[in-house]
């Protein structure tokens, strides 16, 4: 069994992440392979980056940080929801990625990106290189949703069309496969 952490990156009040993090979640639930917790960066609330010593180094002083390790190292696999804003990924992803470096190492992620006419893929390719250098491993398939609105129901339940819940069942397979490869190393 793995344990998969969502983590929904968007804070600002009248967001929606919440939403779609909750629909992915409960897709996730049908695969027996995982043990699914959800992690919102608006109710977990790191400030910026404000430890003294590289992340490298794992010399953690707050206990805001102490925690956030904990709940990422005890993951497998990700799948990262994530807003597009100005063509990238928003801040408070990139700040909760940055508090931490071994922690994220040889897990894999599944990006579940959403906004406009590009359904937030430019955000997802951004965030791609971040998450590659962390030394984690984003797979190919993602779920991408343009004008996310329209899968939306008058009171706020995600609502997915067939190629969406198609995408969503193709990246938690691809998760389970990577994961169960990428164990030896996490071991290490």
């Amino acid at each position: 069994m793995f344990n998969l952490k969502i983590i929904n990156s968007t804070t600002r009040p009248g967001r929606k992440g919440p939403v779609i993090a909750a629909w992915i979640a409960e897709t996730a639930k049908k695969h027996p392979e995982f043990n699914i917790e959800l992690l919102d960066l608006g109710e977990i609330n790191l400030p910026m980056m404000d430890e003294p010593s590289h992340p490298r180094l794992q010399k953690y002083e707050h206990q805001h940080t102490k925690d956030w390790s904990a709940k990422i190292n005890e993951a497998d696999a990700f799948i990262m929801v994530t807003a597009e804003y100005n063509f990238a990924f928003p801040a408070p992803l990139k700040n909760a990625l940055d508090y931490l470096a071994h922690e994220w190492a040889y897990k894999p992620v599944g990006i579940v990106s959403y906004g406009g006419a590009s359904g937030g893929t430019r955000s997802a390719q951004m965030l791609k290189q971040v998450l590659t250098t962390l030394k984690m491993v984003p797979l190919v398939e993602t779920v991408a949703l343009p004008f996310y609105n329209q899968f939306l129901t008058q009171d706020d339940q995600f609502n997915p069309n067939e190629i969406t819940a198609k995408a969503a069942e193709d990246m938690l397979n691809e998760l389970v496969r990577w994961a169960e490869a990428l164990k030896p190393l996490r071991g290490k």
